[in-house]
Formats: structure tokens, sequence, C-alpha cells
């Protein structure tokens, strides 16, 4: 079982799997690196997958300190994972608290990014719902403490915007919310109180989002609510974006829709690999709405 070590001492789980240039895949909260099989299953065939799993996260560390959890950590832990197998680039694919740390990182490291895949990015995001997250937060984290993350993991696995997934797929959503109850209840605890309670909101990032050069798609589903706002912010302050939006989808896209995500991602990345990807024409951006 291969291990790396973060700058700060904090041991990182991964899996690695094919050939050819490489794609590192950040998983959300309530998933692992075992939330990306089907897309390691797909990919690895052309190119050379890297899966992780974030600090907090067995069998990644998990360390006791909540300072050891942050925004920035998320994003220098993909720059670990970069450093340790020696690559100068890659495609770097993040959903939810990933698609947070794959954003970050392209306007903080530019230099070691080839394209950028950020999908249902956005929770808590929006001014008028930063007051809701960060109870709504709070009141997650105390019934992790309080329960376990066994018992809590059921009713995080059936919010508002995974049900499409059960409904869709009541045998693959059964496996996610499994795998959920196996994560630990101190990592899961910390790393909510430490990454999300502590983030800055998308619409505080937008002259930082306006230096992204790289390569990006957004992804969301209609029915993530939370990510729709945020996505066409993201399109509109990204001049290299393009946005995605997967008809009767919640936030498990990848896996509640693989085939499709599959799809849209491949296509993105032919695209980048073949130096056809376009950057927006400024004329689109002009306030008139028929022209001259």
């Amino acid at each position: 079982m291969p291990f790396l070590t973060t700058d700060d001492g904090v041991k990182l789980h991964y899996e690695d799997v094919g050939s050819g240039t490489p794609i590192v895949f950040v998983h959300e909260y309530a998933g692992d690196s075992r939330s990306w099989e089907q897309q390691i299953r797909y990919f690895c065939r052309r190119y050379r997958c890297i899966a992780f799993n974030a600090r907090g996260y067995t069998p990644s560390d998990v360390p006791d300190d909540v300072k050891k959890y942050s925004q920035e950590r998320a994003r220098d832990d993909i720059k670990a994972v970069l450093d340790a197998l020696k690559f100068d680039k890659a495609h770097i694919v993040g959903l939810s608290m990933g698609g947070f740390a794959t954003l970050h990182f392209g306007f903080t490291y530019p230099e070691r990014v080839l394209s950028l895949v950020i999908a249902g990015c956005g929770y808590g995001a929006s001014p008028d719902k930063r007051a809701q997250f960060a109870a709504e937060i709070e009141e997650t984290v105390k019934r992790i403490e309080q329960v376990g993350m066994d018992k809590a993991a059921e009713g995080y696995a059936s919010a508002p915007s995974r049900v499409q997934f059960q409904n869709k797929d009541p045998r693959g959503w059964r496996e996610f919310a499994d795998q959920l109850a196996t994560n630990s209840t101190r990592g899961s605890a910390l790393t909510m109180r430490g990454v999300q309670a502590q983030r800055p909101s998308l619409f505080e990032l937008v002259e930082q989002m306006k230096t992204i050069t790289a390569p990006t798609l957004i992804v969301t589903g209609d029915e993530d609510w939370p990510c729709l706002e945020p996505g066409i912010l993201m399109k509109r302050t990204i001049p290299t974006s393009a946005l995605v939006v997967m008809p009767n989808t919640g936030h498990t896209m990848n896996l509640e829709e693989p085939a499709a995500f599959n799809q849209h991602v491949s296509d993105f990345l032919h695209s980048v690999d073949a130096g056809r990807w376009p950057k927006r024409d400024p004329r689109a951006m002009a306030t008139a709405i028929l022209g001259k």
C-alpha cells in the first residue's frame, strides 16, 4: 500500500494505475480514493491515474490538531502528490471538497497544471447562504462527534442533492453510503471544522479566478442547487472555462452518471491534449444583447 509524506509530515495513501500523462483525482468530503474507481478504470487505459486519500481519511494519517486541516492544506496536498511522484504538471480532477482544492491549486500553482476539472463546487459559496451553511456545518459536526460516522453517514448520504443517486441507482448509492460509514469519525469532524467551515466563498475569489490560464471544465448537476450559481460564476470569471450542466443529476455526479461524466471529461482532455481548447473571445463578454 503506497504512501507519500507531505511537507508537514502527514502520510497520504494513494493509488497509482496506468501510464502516460498523469491525472490526479481529488475526492469529495463524503468519499475517498475509492470514489474514483469508475473513472480510474476508464481513464487508466490512456493516462496514468492517481487517486489519494485526503488527510483525515484512513489509511492516510488522521492528525489530531484541527490546524492541520485547512483549504490551503487541501490545496498543497495536491502539490505534495505531484512532488512525490515527480510530475512537473498534471491534469487535476476534483469533486466538491476536491473541486475547491482543485480551483485553489489552479490559481496558486498555475505552472503545475495541464488542465482543471472542477465538479460539484460551490457548497456554502452563495452570499445569502453563508450563515445557513455555517450553522449546518456546526450541527453536522456535533452529530458526527456524538453518534460516530458509522451512524451519521446514512443521513449525510441522503442529503437533498444525493437522493437523485439513490433513486437512480439504489445499489450504487448503498455502496457509496456504506463506504462513507467507514470514514474516520475524528477525521470527518476535523475536516469539516478545518476545511469546509473556514474556506472562503467563491464570490470572494473572483480576482484570483480571473488569473487562471489552464483549460478548465466546470461540471455540475442541474439538481445540485448549491452549485449551480457558483458554477455560472466560475464560467463567467475563468476565461479558459466551459460549463457542463448534467440533466436530472445531483451532487455525486461521477457515481450517479459515470458514463456521461467520463465522456465529458474525456472529450475535454482530448481537446486539451490536442492543443485545441479555446480561450474565450472577449467579444462574448460584451454587455450588448443583440450586438450592433
